[in-house]
């Protein structure tokens, strides 16, 4: 059970040929991908920074989780994501901590990853993705 590395940050936000310009275009990283991910009801835009990725998230309606998060809050910061070794242990122990998830189980997450959300009342405020190659 360990983390190995920090997978990526993702950003909310609703033009993705915008931060393609940036990202890519400005900054020179490269484009790794675009997926959906029906059942988070987000388009993800992925572009590599060393070991890690700047995931652009793109709702795909505004009823979304994404969708609610860019109008209440706008653009911006969403989560960072943490790639662990043992997500199951990880599970067993944030629960017997007390600390919230969004889910009790793992989910289908982008790229086959299996992924579970530690709610940001328990972090301090942040919104982090636990996540384990399937």
């Amino acid at each position: 059970m360990k983390v190995t590395k920090i997978s990526h940050v993702a950003i909310a936000g609703e033009n993705p040929e915008q931060a393609r310009i940036l990202y890519e275009d400005i900054l020179g990283l490269s484009f790794t991908g675009s997926e959906q991910v029906e059942r988070e009801g987000v388009n993800t835009h992925f572009y590599g920074v060393g070991e890690s990725n700047i995931e652009i998230l793109e709702p795909l309606s505004m009823d979304s989780s994404v969708g609610k998060f860019l109008e209440k809050r706008g653009p911006g910061l969403h989560h960072i994501a943490l790639e662990v070794e043992g997500l199951d242990e990880y599970i067993k122990k944030l629960k017997a901590a007390g600390i919230t998830l969004l889910s009790d189980e793992p989910q289908a997450g982008a790229h086959g990853m299996r992924i579970i959300f530690i709610h940001p009342k328990s972090t301090g405020g942040v919104l982090i993705e636990l996540c384990e190659q399937a």
